[in-house]
């Protein structure tokens, strides 16, 4: 991948992984409950998990999961189980001010979920399909060059996503406005099951 080509990756990995989806309800939430700093974690592991996909997309997986129908029902199941445990966790998340402890999305269930994300395979695929070509340097290279790309693009992505849930958290002064906006955010969640039935 030459400069200009980075370049244009850079710009769809970010564009990719900032527009909103699940994964990014599943990092304002953490930003929300816990701040910025312990929160930390959420967005390295979506970005990470990402990036693993992108690699293994690269090599054709994503099509070779795609072809076989149990595998994709398989994973529609899991990944709506998923999608609605995370949302039963964001609604039963603490807050940063009510005394007990505040759950966040770790970096291993950050990097899980992106496995079962349908936003994650849709780009995932779309990637490889559209930017893989293999390197002087071989298949791997090329394939790993793309995953850390799209890694270090996710990353201050999600940044922006936990931020922005950490700046929400100060407007939410009471125990009953938390509760509100931990509904919501898993509503949004679970909502986005339907996208996995689609």
């Amino acid at each position: 991948m030459d400069t200009a080509q980075a370049l244009a990756f850079l710009l769809f990995a970010f564009i990719a992984a900032v527009t909103p989806g699940p994964s990014n309800t599943m990092i304002l939430s953490t930003g929300a409950a816990v701040g910025t700093l312990r929160g930390l974690a959420c967005p390295i592991g979506a970005s990470l998990g990402m990036g693993s996909m992108i690699v293994l997309s690269a090599f054709g997986v994503g099509e070779i999961v795609a072809a076989a129908p149990v595998i994709v029902v398989a994973m529609k199941i899991a990944g709506s189980l998923f999608l609605l445990w995370l949302a039963w966790r964001i609604v039963n998340a603490g807050t940063l001010e009510d005394g007990t402890q505040a759950r966040a999305t770790g970096f291993v269930n950050a990097f899980l979920f992106q496995w079962l994300n349908p936003k994650g395979w849709l780009v995932a695929l779309s990637a490889g399909s559209t930017y893989f070509t293999p390197t002087l340097q071989g298949e791997f290279h090329a394939a790993l060059q793309m995953g850390v790309l799209f890694a270090a693009a996710a990353l201050p992505a999600g940044m922006i996503w936990l931020g922005m849930g950490a700046l929400i958290a100060r407007f939410l002064s009471n125990q009953d406005s938390a509760k509100i906006f931990n509904i919501a955010m898993a509503s949004l969640l679970a909502a986005s099951v339907i996208l996995v039935w689609r």
